[in-house]
């Protein structure tokens, strides 16, 4: 039923869950898997030195985090024997790169969670998966805590 598993991963709680429900979908519908971790790579605005050295810190701070996020996601796929696909997106809005590579991968289900680790989005359903919601053209299936 579905052939292709899009997974955004953040490394949160609500993140991890997605990736259980990913693994048993692709588990039951022998399904490729890609886990991606969106980086906003314009989150600074600003000029001068002291903006060159933020946004610096802020990608190398942001990579570590994807490299985490996405390593918890390929290790629970692995460990079940399941192949999985890993990739680090850069987009301007967190919700654009989601859907942007639902697109290119030609994935039929985005897995996600539904609060994400970014500040007040834990308070109530995330803004990156109720903006994945209103403009998905696939199902979406939103794990909750």
């Amino acid at each position: 039923m579905f052939k292709h598993l899009l997974l955004p991963a953040d490394g949160s709680d609500n993140a991890q869950r997605a990736i259980e429900k990913a693994l048993g979908l692709a588990q039951a519908f022998q399904s490729r898997v890609t886990a991606i971790y969106v980086i906003d790579p314009y989150a600074f605005s600003g000029v001068g030195a002291d903006f060159a050295y933020g946004q610096a810190e802020y990608l190398s701070a942001a990579a570590a985090e994807a490299r985490i996020a996405l390593k918890l996601a390929s290790d629970a796929f692995e460990a079940a024997g399941i192949s999985i696909d890993t990739a680090l997106v850069e987009a301007h809005s967190v919700h654009k790169g989601i859907l942007a590579k639902a697109q290119e991968v030609v994935a039929d289900l985005i897995v996600m969670g539904s609060h994400g680790k970014r500040g007040l989005e834990k308070l109530v359903l995330g803004s990156v998966t109720s903006q994945v919601l209103s403009h998905a053209h696939l199902p979406v299936l939103v794990v909750r805590h």
